[in-house]
């Protein structure tokens, strides 16, 4: 996680356990880079920095650049089959309503939540 300047230390160890408790929900792994993203195409930005990570296909990443007022979510392969634009839309949604509150931390910690209960496998009855 890059969190650059933006985060204080105590927000930074908050939002590694929002983190691991996400990735304990759903078993699929978090990462977020809070920070400026070069060049026009954010998207681009933010899925050269989902590939790279240990293992994309079940990695979600969370990109924010505050000063642009960007937010990117790259979810893998694996993450699709759990996790639905619609769903990723509106966890972007509740974010953006906390960041425009001036919440970072806050609208960071509520997305990841709903990204991972959204993503968390369905429970199946057996007969």
């Amino acid at each position: 996680m890059a969190a650059g300047e933006v985060l204080s230390e105590t927000d930074r160890l908050a939002l590694d356990k929002t983190i691991r408790l996400a990735e304990q929900t759903c078993r699929f792994e978090f990462s977020v880079y809070v920070g400026p993203v070069e060049g026009e195409d954010t998207r681009a930005w933010a899925t050269r920095l989902h590939n790279r990570l240990v293992v994309p296909a079940r990695s979600v990443l969370v990109l924010v650049d505050p000063r642009r007022r960007v937010i990117e979510v790259v979810t893998g392969g694996e993450v699709r089959r759990h996790l639905s634009d619609a769903e990723v839309e509106l966890a972007v949604l509740a974010m953006s309503s906390e960041f425009a509150a001036g919440n970072l931390l806050v609208g960071l910690q509520r997305g990841i939540a709903m990204l991972a209960e959204h993503a968390r496998p369905q429970k199946t009855l057996h007969a």
